[in-house]
């Protein structure tokens, strides 16, 4: 048998011509051993039919065998020129015979060095495209923060606006005049509940 790998054959059919070789030779195998077991059979029936013949039931099973071997070394030799044949003229693809999933290589043909390039700059873009995605993500990530940040900022206004409003209904109208205001009645409270605490430590002295 063959052993050249025939690989473009073998894309073209989806089988190896070795392997197809290789089952019609079994195949031709199986044939003639079924041929010469019914030629056996076809012996012995007539030796049964004859009984005072000479031959007897092993003399039959050698000469079988003997001619079987003569048959597959006879088969053995033309199967090979067959082989030969068929790999050379039918189950082979010329050399200036491209398939039609392969044409794109004959439009557009490229060495290998400029195979690598394309490979090395896919790779670069991949790397690129993976860099773009993280810059996106931490984008993303930090525009949260802004959003967060952002309505912490709109409550904080919104809590001024209340005071300024508040300020506004007792009289004040300017928020740095509101702080001084605010920091007046506290001292004022604070001033009052210290009062409060020294008068209520004599009434507990006045009762003992």
């Amino acid at each position: 048998m063959s052993v050249s790998p025939m690989a473009y054959e073998a894309q073209f059919f989806g089988f190896t011509p070795q392997t197809c070789m290789l089952r019609i030779y079994l195949a031709f195998q199986d044939y003639l051993l079924e041929m010469m077991a019914v030629v056996e059979g076809v012996v012995l029936k007539k030796l049964e039919a004859s009984p005072g013949g000479r031959v007897s039931r092993l003399d039959v099973r050698k000469s079988t065998e003997k001619f079987l071997r003569f048959m597959k070394e006879h088969f053995d030799q033309l199967f090979g020129k067959m082989e030969e044949v068929l790999l050379q003229l039918v189950l082979s693809i010329p050399p200036h015979v491209l398939l039609p999933e392969d044409r794109v290589h004959r439009q557009y043909p490229y060495s290998r060095e400029q195979f690598q390039a394309l490979q090395d700059e896919a790779s670069h873009l991949q790397q690129r495209c993976r860099a773009e995605v993280a810059a996106g993500q931490a984008l993303r990530a930090e525009l949260q923060e802004q959003k967060a940040v952002q309505a912490e900022l709109e409550r904080i206004l919104q809590w001024f606006e209340g005071l300024e409003n508040t300020c506004r209904e007792h009289g004040t109208s300017n928020v740095r005049e509101s702080f001084t205001f605010l920091t007046q009645n506290s001292k004022k409270l604070q001033d009052v509940l210290k009062e409060v605490k020294e008068k209520s430590k004599k009434i507990k002295r006045g009762d003992e």
